[in-house]
């Protein structure tokens, strides 16, 4: 259709970026996915490349930005988001954070498009308050081995608003919590993900320090409907999205054990630098605002998950990089 609306989606091959471009071609957008495959893959997005709503900019964000035609949306989802690629590619990570975020502000601009930029649930460091509500400004140490992330996307959130306040320019701003679903890679150093392939090669489940540390997961198409629903909401400020269901990490390693059938054990490791010791969102605005909350319970989406997983060449699964805790 000639009158599609045109939406750029940046970290496009990644594992949200994907199931982002995915759903906007559901609603019958015409997207423009853009990657610079550091820490995507092809492999995400190509079922998409046949379709004539699609096309696909092998591009750095944090080098000018151009786009032909009209833009009516962007949506900044270009940076790395574990600690082995960000401990890996610090330079690059604030890169993506500070220029990525800036040039595509100016794109924005430019079309008059409206521009989502994803945050995360770092902005609150190792918090002192639990759950996290918007409201609480964190505790980030920003020269530990995680500032270069949370600075990174503190500095978007900053420079989004200004962009907000002092142009006028229509902008959302989302608070991801820990996600998960098909298309995580196995081996990012993520909770969920390195217990999956420890238990599917055998091993002991590794967790850091005596795992009373919390988490809370959502499951990626909840977190995908958050999004959309905020793009398309008036409200400017910062908005968590995540699951409250929160859990320990021993609990959570127990589930793992019990979902793959294995009899591995849980052991131990030093705890990383600034490790968040509590991970919860305050939903409260995603539910009045957004009229959103999460759907799809832990164990439903940790099944299709596992399954995913369990699909993956063996190479991928038997492949292992922790390098990123092993300078800890």
């Amino acid at each position: 259709m000639a009158n599609r609306k045109r939406v750029l989606i940046t970290g496009a091959a990644g594992f949200l970026g994907s199931h982002l471009c995915d759903r906007f071609i559901k609603e019958d957008y015409h997207v423009i996915a853009m990657d610079n495959l550091i820490t995507g893959d092809l492999r995400n997005i190509e079922h998409l490349f046949k379709l004539e709503n699609f096309e696909f900019y092998h591009h750095d964000v944090s080098k000018f930005v151009y786009v032909p035609g009209e833009l009516h949306y962007i949506l900044h989802f270009a940076s790395p988001a574990s600690p082995i690629d960000y401990l890996k590619i610090p330079i690059q990570t604030l890169k993506v954070g500070s220029l990525g975020t800036h040039n595509l502000l100016g794109l924005a601009r430019s079309k008059k498009a409206r521009m989502l930029i994803a945050s995360t649930s770092e902005v609150y460091g190792d918090p002192n308050v639990n759950p996290q509500p918007e409201e609480y400004w964190g505790n980030v140490n920003p020269i530990g081995p995680r500032g270069v992330y949370d600075e990174a996307k503190r500095f978007q959130e900053a420079i989004t608003m200004a962009y907000h306040t002092f142009h006028g320019l229509e902008t959302r701003i989302v608070r991801i919590f820990n996600t998960y679903g098909p298309r995580m890679r196995l081996n990012d150093g993520r909770v969920l993900p390195a217990f999956i392939g420890q238990a599917l090669r055998g091993e002991s489940l590794t967790m850091f320090g005596d795992g009373s540390q919390t988490r809370s997961f959502c499951y990626v198409d909840d977190l995908v409907e958050g999004i959309y629903r905020l793009l398309f909401s008036d409200y400017a400020l910062p908005v968590n999205i995540g699951n409250p269901d929160e859990i320990t990490i021993r609990q959570f390693g127990e589930e793992i054990i019990k979902l793959t059938g294995t009899d591995q054990k849980l052991v131990s490791l030093p705890l990383p630098v600034d490790d968040p010791k509590q991970r919860r969102p305050d939903i409260t605005k995603a539910k009045s605002i957004l009229g959103w909350e999460p759907k799809i319970s832990r164990s439903e989406g940790l099944k299709i998950t596992y399954e995913y997983f369990k699909s993956l060449p063996e190479k991928e699964i038997l492949h292992k990089d922790f390098t990123y805790y092993n300078k800890q």
